[in-house]
């Protein structure tokens, strides 16, 4: 007896292309027709259209806004953000405060980093400058971008930690918050790299050193569902992914959403050392990020921790 199945059921089994597959070998979820045919490339070019033509006038007003005193830079820095993300179709939650809505003392927001994603869903939510590797400040339009929103650069060679630690001494003297990615690079979204103590330099031997707020950034949504370890590739970028290739696999998908959750602060004074400090907010960091992946619930925590560096959940 064949026990093949209807030829009308058969029709309608998808086809298994190389874009249904992730880096690693599995098989990425479909979204009933959704990225077939037509459609996914019309909404790629849309998204991408719309964000290019934000961006031109905005590269405009925010070079005035340079040259304006004040918060008109950081305000409309944010706001840029904010839009671009909407643009591209993620929503963002925040649990937590950022630190600076309850200190006078200037704040460094440590996150890991898995995505060129997360640049404007942190910078849509926090009044700060990223830092960023040397080498960003010399590609095509996306360098001019971040010298327009005063990213600092640097380049993360031995010699020139001392330099590049004053850079963002002085940033942070003038009221500046910072963004710093300490994993050094970027992780397939599955678990947060060890972070390099040097980049914690910024918080050594200073008289009144800045507040550390650890941030744990996670994808959490994708086409309305939980994301998993095989969906985890749309929006990571890492290894040798190309920028242009990544974004329009991205691109295709809708229901996105990104999760940041803003811990307790940490203060650096508490700490023996750059490498006890990194450590601990490292583990504050990868413990947060872990309960988003595993789509635990998570309370918000005060923004100043009371403690010796610990959260202090409300």
């Amino acid at each position: 007896m064949d026990k093949s199945p209807p030829r009308r059921l058969a029709a309608r089994r998808p086809l298994l292309t190389e874009r249904d597959i992730s880096p690693h070998g599995e098989l990425l979820p479909l979204s009933a027709g959704y990225r077939r045919g037509l459609l996914a490339p019309l909404h790629v070019v849309r998204r991408a259209g719309a964000v290019l033509l934000w961006t031109i006038p905005c590269m405009a007003i925010q070079s005035i806004c340079l040259l304006v005193p004040g918060q008109a830079k950081v305000v409309y820095a944010r706001f840029y953000w904010a839009v671009v993300c909407r643009l591209l179709g993620v929503a963002v939650r925040v649990i937590g405060t950022p630190a600076y809505h309850k200190t006078s003392r200037p704040v460094v927001f440590v996150s890991n980093h898995s995505s060129w994603l997360d640049v404007p869903v942190l910078g849509g939510h926090l009044n700060a400058c990223f830092v960023s590797k040397d080498e960003v400040g010399g590609w095509p339009f996306v360098g001019t971008v971040a010298r327009l929103g005063r990213t600092v650069f640097i380049s993360r060679q031995r010699h020139s930690t001392g330099r590049e630690r004053d850079t963002m001494r002085e940033r942070l003297a003038v009221g500046d918050n910072l963004v710093l990615f300490p994993e050094g690079t970027t992780s397939d979204g599955s678990r947060v790299l060890p972070f390099r103590s040097s980049f914690f330099a910024i918080a050594e031997g200073a008289d009144s050193p800045p507040l550390i707020q650890p941030v744990s950034v996670v994808y959490d949504r994708l086409d309305g569902l939980p994301t998993g370890r095989a969906s985890r590739p749309v929006f990571a970028w890492y290894g040798d992914m190309d920028l242009s290739t990544h974004f329009w696999r991205f691109a295709q998908h809708r229901g996105l959403r990104a999760t940041i959750l803003l811990h307790a602060t940490v203060d650096p004074a508490r700490y023996a050392g750059r490498k006890a400090l990194s450590h601990a907010v490292w583990q504050e960091v990868a413990d947060g990020a872990a309960r988003l992946r595993q789509n635990r619930p998570v309370e918000a925590p005060e923004a100043v921790a009371g403690g010796a560096g610990g959260p202090a959940y409300a």
